[in-house]
């Protein structure tokens, strides 16, 4: 769920995605948007360096590795929009409430729609350390509001940023239809330039009237909210390790008769019931017959025969 950091080498995902693309002549030191510039160069450049991202940025991104991140996307944004929507006449998070431009709740149960199918609510589960990410926005939302605009700031703003950039690493990686099924979450149809619009937004962060102990609470927040990204970056990495082959529609991959074969996932005693068993091995068992042999002999020379015919 990686949204600003820094690419790879080469093309497009080269280029250092930070959030502040050009410099502001208008801005202070002591205003908010750059304390949270300065404040969290430390943490983008961990974030950066996760495997996973690292993996993610070269192309290297599983399908349902990528399931499991908009899932977790999913939940993060619920909990976020959840309680941007309380506070939206909290002055103290008021300016930087944008719905309708930034919020992304919607596109990401389209996303989960397209790879999960109507039903999806049922497939899907909020994993352990998104669940505690998602316990600290609420905490934040209801109990120290003026921090939710540094957990505002460190998502919607990635988003604007690198978050363009993924899109379409992820759609070439993962063959995704050019219509844009599956990366909704990307899509920001109602902000016609997001370089403006990221300006604007930390103009309203610098126009809050916060006090310096204030300022620097969000920003230890916005650090607080890069160290939860990676642990979901981490968590998904330790899944991703796991995943030997490529799992198709959400099923398991079809065992190729190497090693051992309680490791096939159509194994019964794996499974814990009794179902069908391995395809592969079904298959071999099944050519070993004498008479699907026989079967088999006459094809082969039926096609030998029509074959000679052709080239001849």
């Amino acid at each position: 769920m990686p949204s600003a950091m820094e690419g790879s080498e080469g093309g497009e995902e080269g280029e250092i995605l930070r959030y502040e693309e050009t410099e502001d002549n208008n801005v202070s030191p002591t205003d908010l948007s750059e304390l949270l510039k300065e404040g969290t160069k430390e943490s983008h450049d961990r974030a950066e360096n996760t495997q996973f991202v690292k993996d993610f940025l070269k192309g290297r991104i599983k399908k349902e590795l990528f399931k499991l991140a908009t899932v977790a996307l999913y939940f993060t944004y619920s909990a976020l929009e959840e309680e941007m929507d309380r506070n939206k006449d909290n002055p103290v998070f008021a300016p930087l409430y944008f719905p309708l431009e930034l919020h992304r709740k919607e596109a990401l149960v389209k996303d989960l729609k397209y790879f999960y199918g109507e039903d999806w609510k049922e497939k899907v589960q909020c994993s352990e350390a998104t669940q505690q990410y998602v316990d600290r926005i609420h905490h934040v939302g209801q109990h120290e509001p003026e921090l939710l605009v540094a957990h505002a700031y460190t998502r919607y703003m990635g988003d604007l940023s690198g978050g363009q950039v993924l899109k379409k690493v992820a759609q070439r990686a993962l063959k995704l239809p050019i219509t844009e099924e599956g990366i909704q979450f990307y899509m920001f149809d109602n902000i016609s330039n997001a370089q403006q619009f990221k300006q604007l937004y930390r103009a309203r962060m610098n126009a809050l009237d916060l006090d310096k102990n204030t300022k620097e609470r969000i920003v230890e927040e916005a650090n607080r909210a890069f160290r939860f990204n990676m642990q979901v970056f981490d968590e998904l990495d330790k899944i991703g390790r796991s995943l030997t082959e490529e799992a198709q529609d959400g099923g398991f991959p079809v065992h190729d008769g190497k090693g051992d074969i309680r490791k096939c996932p159509y194994y019964a005693d794996k499974l814990g019931k009794a179902g069908p068993g391995c395809p592969y091995h079904a298959a071999v068992a099944l050519a070993k017959q004498p008479l699907v042999q026989l079967v088999l002999a006459a094809c082969v020379a039926v096609a030998a025969g029509a074959a000679a015919w052709y080239i001849l």
